[in-house]
């Protein structure tokens, strides 16, 4: 099944999508699809080019992507709240020459320091010429449904943004497996209000309810006031969500505001315990916790709503198979601790333009999550920690070397470490640790400063912190895990 596909999945006078007051019916939203195709194959789009699309979340947002695909071109959705220098990296890298943004973006000068010598053309969503029927129709293209849909452009150690190519089958096949677990229904109305450049927003909370002929809500940004209005106004049946949002839920939500919701699923960061146990004491809802990864479409695992277990992200999903393995490469028995690793339809294709990346990500057919876990006796999987030093925030990932590689160059710095600290509404947040050069001085608002213009604003650390020397084992590595117990024993810092 093609993505594109869906649009087949609704009545024609079925509301697909509902933004405030106004309403898209599945027979508008094709024709907005149509109209966009055709615009954008006008303006030269073809069949394999790379598309990036920068929005916060709008019925445009779905309707770009999805004339996008069915072109036979591949969507890459940028986070909006990067800068320029990051978005630039992302154009180069996946050879962008054509953006679909909300608003004109000044990239010129960040494009020519990355080295883009050919011009890339801008597309703002507000221009009518993409949503009007005035060019030629185009038809969706035939393709095959392992031609690649989007490149998600995720971090990995090495700092720089690798994009995992995922096809129409990975997404298809995930949403449908997701839909197995959660038996969705025509009638039901699923608010969006995480970010839809995020796989966990557009599998779950887009592509499965409109391929059940669903509605789907859309909020541009969560915002605690209006989207409880939103969800009890609205009659919102299905929300999708961060642990931070169920946290404010706790605080500024009353039971009432939930009435008609049957299904709460979170994910994107390891929902606390506490958090689930308050919700479900105040609201009588049970927040059903699931687990995945860009590299895997990206649902991996969910609690089934029948029998949710408090602390595990559930048992795989339906066509989805998990093994936890030992430092050896052996399958461990139930119980025991070791890497996680994935194999199914959602599994991406690979690394984009890079064949090592990919080698090491797949290997002998099954996705390595570089996360630690166990499975009980029912096959409930509990994540335990990360064999990766990212850090989750508020559903963002971090990784500290993108960070720490600019905290190197800036004047005074010997060496820096950058960990994930306890953040009360973020779940976690970025802390550095840094050496300065002998004579130099903590300056954190001009460090502060340095980093905003540099990296997107939920990157750039909690705070700085100064030490003589950063903690190592014999051979030089840095020993973060030092420093993480250095946060919990040690509360004050020079």
């Amino acid at each position: 099944m093609l993505i594109n596909d869906i649009l087949a999945a609704g009545k024609p006078d079925q509301t697909a999508l509902i933004v405030r007051d106004h309403q898209l019916s599945y027979a508008e939203l094709a024709a907005k699809v149509g109209a966009a195709r055709a615009y954008l194959a006008a303006c030269g789009a073809a069949p394999g080019d790379r598309i990036a699309l920068i929005s916060k979340n709008s019925a445009e947002f779905v309707m770009a992507y999805l004339a996008v695909v069915s072109l036979g071109a591949t969507i890459v959705p940028i986070n909006f709240l990067l800068v320029p220098r990051e978005i630039a990296y992302i154009v180069k890298d996946a050879g962008i020459r054509l953006v679909l943004t909300a608003q004109p973006l000044d990239l010129e000068a960040a494009l020519a320091e990355a080295g883009v010598a050919e011009p890339v053309r801008q597309i703002t969503l507000d221009d009518e010429r993409l949503w009007a029927n005035t060019e030629k129709p185009v038809p969706p293209q035939a393709m095959e449904d392992d031609t690649v849909a989007t490149l998600i452009y995720t971090s990995g150690t090495t700092g720089h943004p690798k994009g995992a190519m995922l096809t129409h089958h990975n997404l298809m096949s995930d949403a449908n497996s997701f839909l197995k677990a959660f038996p969705l229904a025509a009638t039901d109305r699923v608010l969006c209000v995480l970010p839809m450049y995020h796989c966990f927003a557009w599998t779950c909370a887009v592509l499965a309810p409109l391929a059940r002929g669903a509605s789907v809500l859309i909020q541009e940004t969560f915002a605690i006031r209006e989207t409880l209005a939103i969800i009890r106004e609205a009659g919102v049946t299905a929300f999708f969500g961060v642990p931070a949002m169920f946290q404010l839920f706790i605080t500024w939500g009353q039971r009432s505001d939930f009435e008609h919701v049957r299904l709460f699923v979170s994910g994107g960061a390891p929902l606390p315990q506490e958090v689930a146990n308050q919700f479900q004491a105040k609201m009588n809802r049970t927040v059903v916790e699931g687990y995945g990864l860009s590299e895997a479409s990206p649902v991996v695992a969910v609690n089934p709503v029948e029998k949710v277990k408090i602390g595990s992200v559930g048992l795989a999903l339906p066509d989805v198979v998990v093994r936890v393995l030992g430092e050896d490469g052996n399958e461990l028995p139930r119980g025991e601790i070791g890497e996680l690793v994935v194999r199914g339809p959602n599994v991406m294709k690979g690394y984009y333009n890079l064949p090592e990346e990919t080698a090491r990500a797949l290997r002998d057919g099954w996705l390595h999550t570089g996360d630690l876990a166990y499975q009980d006796d029912e096959g409930y999987i509990f994540i335990v920690d990360r064999l990766k030093d990212m850090i989750i925030t508020g559903g963002e990932n971090i990784y500290p070397r993108e960070i720490e590689e600019l905290l190197h160059a800036y004047p005074g710095v010997a060496e820096a470490a950058v960990i994930g600290v306890p953040d009360k509404l973020r779940g976690h947040a970025a802390c550095a640790y840094l050496v300065l050069a002998e004579g130099q001085e903590l300056d954190k608002r001009k460090l502060r400063d340095y980093l905003s213009a540099r990296l997107a604003s939920y990157k750039v650390p909690k705070d700085f912190y100064r030490l003589d020397a950063l903690p190592k084992n014999p051979t030089g590595k840095i020993l973060k895990r030092v420093l993480r117990d250095k946060v919990l024993t040690d509360k004050t810092h020079q």
